[in-house]
């Protein structure tokens, strides 16, 4: 693993708040994720799956969590099952965790080699009523690819057909949306990793290159600094590339007097920043491009202030949606008189600003949550508006990653340079 290491106790607590969820005689089971085919003999770099780490900090494949609080075996209520190594092994692919090292990161007593996953879960399941399995269930993602949360699932149910199945990611979300304090540092540690490399594309003359380069400056930044990688592809979007909202070829050229909005963050310890800013390629704004930032940037103060236990995203999203249609208006793109004539159910401004202003973020920079979920303290969700005119080749997103807690938000990466003329007197020197 890349990042320091992490206490235990944050392990061992998560899962004890599951357990106090789980009915009785009820048994949760947890795989790891996939080694991904890339092509040929190769895989994609390995990702844990984020239920998986948030319960074990394992980072290994072909891994199993199996917790059964009821078992008459006291030993058995709680076991991780792990790869057992050789020495072919550890030529070929290297080290795999030993038990005491596995036992040392997850805080689980009972480790055991997969080899002993069948027998264990036999007795463990002869004492259960209900199985509860995982799965993601994300609203807007369907992948066609089933994972081993799902394969192995669908297997479970046929071997064990009479057992009363059910669902963990209800339970978990609600626990995953809550975060604790060692949580909010490993994700400050990953806003951090982001500002770092935002600050090295500032002072680096960026008319001539090419947006792959900027994400070549940023990938340095963050693996230098113990980051795990991105925590999403990186979108380096100059020009008309801007407007396009999920852009990530990054191939094209940085010209003078165009904008290039970024949106990016590091991955640390499996916790993911979500930062976006828009800078000029020349190191300063034309009037227009100013103009256009300061109403995206006065929109994003107002904005932070509603991020507020009692709030939800909806109410946060209806909000900044009549203030942009404010900004819009000033900025001579629609008039008032337009707006009185329009198609309530199509309004002009999704022209110009056509996405939601939060997310919640964690262990995946999409995490879980839903927009109807109201804020409580320990959630932690982006602040993201934004304008994009494609007739003017203007786009700009302003994002910070915002805390709730009682006493008002907290903004995690209020360090960032995020006024127009701090960012222009940065780029100044070098442009």
């Amino acid at each position: 693993m890349r990042h320091q290491p992490i206490d235990a106790e944050l392990f061992k607590n998560n899962r004890r708040r599951l357990v106090e969820m789980l009915p009785p005689n009820a048994v949760a089971i947890f795989h790891s994720n996939e080694q991904m085919p890339r092509n040929g003999d190769q895989y994609f770099p390995y990702r844990q799956q984020s239920d998986f780490f948030y319960l074990t900090g394992i980072h290994q494949e072909k891994s199993i969590l199996l917790l059964a609080p009821g078992c008459p075996d006291k030993k058995l209520r709680e076991v991780l099952f792990t790869i057992k190594t050789n020495a072919q092994i550890a030529v070929w692919e290297g080290h795999k965790y030993t038990k005491e090292e596995a036992r040392e990161i997850s805080g689980i007593e009972n480790i055991r080699w997969l080899d002993d996953y069948n027998l264990i879960l036999r007795e463990v399941m002869a004492n259960a009523e209900s199985v509860f399995l995982n799965s993601n269930e994300l609203v807007k993602f369907k992948p066609d690819v089933k994972d081993r949360n799902y394969r192995l699932g669908a297997a479970l149910k046929a071997d064990y057909p009479l057992h009363d199945y059910k669902r963990s990611a209800p339970l978990l979300a609600k626990l995953r949306m809550l975060k604790s304090p060692q949580e909010t540092e490993l994700l400050k540690t990953a806003c951090n990793l982001t500002e770092k490399a935002f600050r090295k594309i500032l002072s680096t003359p960026l008319a001539g290159m090419h947006e792959f380069e900027v994400e070549a400056l940023i990938d340095y930044e963050f693996k230098v600094n113990r980051a795990g990688g991105h925590g999403y592809p990186p979108i380096i979007a100059s020009g008309k590339n801007s407007c396009v909202l999920h852009y990530v070829d990054n191939n094209d050229e940085l010209k003078p007097g165009e904008l290039l909005l970024m949106d990016f963050g590091a991955e640390y310890a499996n916790y993911s920043a979500d930062m976006s800013r828009t800078i000029p390629v020349s190191g300063k704004f034309t009037q227009r491009q100013k103009d256009c930032y300061n109403a995206v940037l006065r929109v994003f103060k107002t904005a932070k202030k509603l991020y507020i236990p009692g709030n939800s995203i909806d109410i946060v999203n209806e909000e900044v949606n009549k203030m942009m249609e404010k900004e819009i208006i000033g900025l001579g793109l629609i008039t008032e008189a337009e707006i009185k004539n329009q198609d309530p159910e199509n309004p002009l401004y999704k022209k110009y600003f056509m996405h939601g202003t939060a997310h919640f973020l964690g262990l995946d920079v999409h995490d879980v949550g839903s927009k109807h979920e109201i804020f409580k303290p320990g959630m932690v969700l982006t602040c993201e508006p934004g304008l994009y005119i494609r007739e003017e080749n203007i786009g700009i997103r302003i994002e910070n990653d915002i805390l709730i807690t009682e006493n008002g938000p907290v903004d995690l990466m209020e360090s960032i340079p995020l006024e127009a003329e701090e960012i222009e007197g940065l780029m100044g020197a070098t442009n």
